[in-house]
């Protein structure tokens, strides 16, 4: 397995991760390893589910469009009839 060095880290951002880290009962270098992990499967289209992973060379929008649209066409509702009484400000 490698090992990597990451230089130049902010003191507040390695005291946020430090605090992180303990929260999730992790060492640094496990949290740290975990949200590498996390990002990366996040785009490993086989993490998502049947018919929603990106296609090749499909753009964003066309991808959002396509994983929130149906399929179909919702009708709207009926509009109530019953007659509405003016509201009386005086």
């Amino acid at each position: 397995m490698g090992s990597m060095t990451i230089r130049r880290i902010d003191d507040e951002f390695k005291n946020r991760l430090r605090q992180r880290a303990a929260l999730h009962g992790r060492s640094v270098e496990g949290e740290v390893r975990h949200i590498l992990q996390a990002e990366l499967d996040r785009d490993d289209p086989k993490n998502y589910p049947v018919g929603t992973a990106p296609r090749p060379g499909e753009s964003f929008v066309d991808h959002l469009i396509r994983i929130t649209r149906p399929g179909f066409d919702l009708e709207p509702p009926e509009r109530q009839t019953d007659e509405r009484q003016p509201i009386d400000f005086g």
